[in-house]
């Protein structure tokens, strides 16, 4: 399983403290969360908007979960789509605005549907509303870190991009 669903914080997601945290406990969706930022700022215009079509997905997701659909491959999609935005940064990679919303959607969706899977307690809503809150705060704090890159040689995000790939194809990998 990726790294964010297993240890003492799995199935731990009960309340808005719990909804804060998680997006920020597992590598897999902290690089996922944080690359969308940088892809965006990097190469995505309107700079906006895959953060948003992440946001956006990632909720749909999670609601998905909640109401009992089993999402299949979640863990594979979650690997891939850090290998994939890792890629996108490395080779600074834009893409027609559809496609760029979609991919940035698609990849949020399977993030969301695990969230959304370890969802318990009374008020779900409260742990899924911590969590698009940090997603969001992931997605601005990327965004920085790619202008700040972009400011910087291109070498410098072509390494970041690739370290990001190789830690989705590394995931990827172990799930073999």
């Amino acid at each position: 399983m990726a790294l964010a669903h297993a240890g003492a914080l799995a199935h731990a997601h009960e309340g808005l403290l719990a909804g804060l945290v998680h997006p920020f406990t597992g590598i897999d969706h902290l690089a996922a969360m944080l690359a969308v930022g940088v892809w965006s700022a990097l190469a995505v215009r309107p700079l906006w908007l895959a953060p948003l079509a992440f946001v956006a997905l990632l909720t749909a997701g999670a609601v998905a979960a909640l109401l009992g659909l089993q999402v299949p491959a979640v863990e594979p999609m979650i690997a891939a789509s850090v290998l994939a935005l890792g890629l996108l940064i490395a080779l600074r990679r834009d893409l027609p605005l559809a496609a760029a919303a979609l991919l940035s959607g698609a990849f949020a969706f399977f993030h969301g549907a695990a969230h959304g899977a370890e969802i318990t307690g009374a008020a779900p809503a409260l742990a899924l509303a911590g969590m698009v809150l940090s997603t969001a705060a992931l997605h601005l704090g990327g965004v920085g870190l790619g202008q700040w890159l972009a400011q910087r040689r291109r070498a410098l995000s072509t390494l970041a991009g690739s370290a990001v790939a190789l830690l989705g194809t590394g995931l990827l990998l172990r799930l073999v």
